[in-house]
């Protein structure tokens, strides 16, 4: 109720906040149905049609599949060098499956020569596997901006969603202003900067760039404060490069992937069903995963939660500026069944190989990797004349 001492100035601002939430209410309504419109979940029993035109690609002259140009000495562990240097060969993967749809291919790699090659090359379009230059995440911002630069069409996400990508911080401050659950979180740019004691534990230690799991081994998560601290400090010490502390959710861990066709926002989900605790505690992936083929399985995510995680995560990939595709790690808290979105992987690991989670993922949905990649090369060979 409103006190009759209430002045003129209080209740016009009263008034004015009451007018601001209702337009606040009525965006976020309507962002909620576009979600709802544009976003297919395909179910078990029928698989959701993709956009293929096998006409359209015919107008496609060159494609490179541009990749990362890796050698050890730009990467300050083997473990991160490690998870980098297999990129050339899926590159190859995919070039030879582009090769069998009759279309001209190369591969380039993403060098100091790549933009004069490109020039010379005139492609129609450039598939972007690009994951790091100089072994920085953060330079993976200068393939599309060169592209860009060069008018040539290209895959993958743009110069804001890279940069977005790349940075787990923002990713999960962006991630909280659209209002998709995210852990609590603390980023620290320094050693021996103190691990805040009401995050929650347990935590798990991340690096604030890089993907493929670096940094995160089977004793990544820790059930102390102290055990907390002192893996910020040797992280910090040894990449060189800020971190993120993360309340770690246990739960189930659910794989997502978005792509875009051009028509439609597919949404993809897998639940890993992993073989056993990689610390004897918790279900998670480590880095030392990628190296057993029997880690983890995956299941059919049950509604309602599949639809609940697709809604949302058809917002972070639009919110997230994410382009074409790209893959979400998700975690069910055991108790409060709230699905948290932990990792944004924009232009995340493209390839036929089944050990690659996209890859698997689709599989799982009853989509081949070579049904995604002519979607994909639809989607720009139908924009040229």
């Amino acid at each position: 109720m409103l006190s009759w001492n209430m002045g003129i100035k209080e209740l016009l601002g009263l008034h004015k906040k009451e007018e601001k939430q209702k337009e606040e209410d009525a965006k976020d309504v309507e962002a909620k149905l576009e979600e709802k419109e544009e976003s297919v979940t395909p179910k078990h029993s029928k698989k959701a049609k993709l956009r293929i035109d096998k006409e359209s690609l015919k107008n496609l002259g060159l494609v490179v599949v541009a990749y990362s140009h890796v050698e050890r000495d730009m990467f300050p562990t083997q473990e991160s060098y490690e998870a980098e240097v297999e990129v050339e060969d899926r590159a190859a993967e995919v070039a030879e499956r582009i090769k069998k749809m009759g279309i001209e291919v190369k591969t380039l790699p993403g060098d100091p020569y790549f933009l004069t090659n490109l020039l010379v090359d005139k492609p129609s379009l450039v598939l972007n596997l690009v994951d790091t230059l100089k072994g920085k995440d953060r330079l993976q911002t200068s393939v599309p901006a060169a592209l860009e630069l060069s008018n040539l069409p290209y895959t993958g996400a743009g110069m804001e969603g890279m940069v977005i990508g790349n940075n787990r911080n923002l990713t999960k401050r962006l991630l909280m202003a659209y209002g998709i659950p995210t852990p609590a979180f603390q980023f620290i740019r320094r050693a021996r900067t103190a691990v805040q004691t009401d995050l929650g534990l347990p935590l798990i230690v991340k690096l604030n760039e890089s993907g493929g799991s670096v940094g995160i081994d089977n004793k990544a998560v820790k059930e102390t404060i102290k055990e907390a601290q002192a893996k910020v400090n040797k992280m910090v010490t040894t990449y060189k490069i800020p971190v993120i502390v993360e309340q770690f959710i246990d739960g189930p861990e659910i794989t997502v992937v978005v792509f875009d066709d051009g028509t439609k926002k597919f949404v993809y989900m897998g639940q890993k069903i992993f073989r056993s605790k990689a610390d004897g505690k918790h279900f998670f992936t480590s880095f030392e995963s990628y190296d057993d083929i029997r880690a983890y399985t995956y299941k059919h995510v049950e509604e309602p939660l599949a639809s609940k995680i697709s809604q949302l995560a058809i917002r972070a990939f639009r919110g997230l500026q994410h382009k074409d595709y790209a893959k979400f790690d998700v975690r069910v808290d055991d108790e409060t069944s709230i699905p948290y979105f932990t990792d944004s992987n924009p232009n995340t690991a493209f390839g036929p190989d089944m050990g690659l989670p996209m890859t698997e993922v689709l599989a799982l949905n009853g989509v081949s990797f070579d049904e995604i990649l002519s979607s994909l090369l639809t989607k720009y060979a139908r924009g040229i004349k």
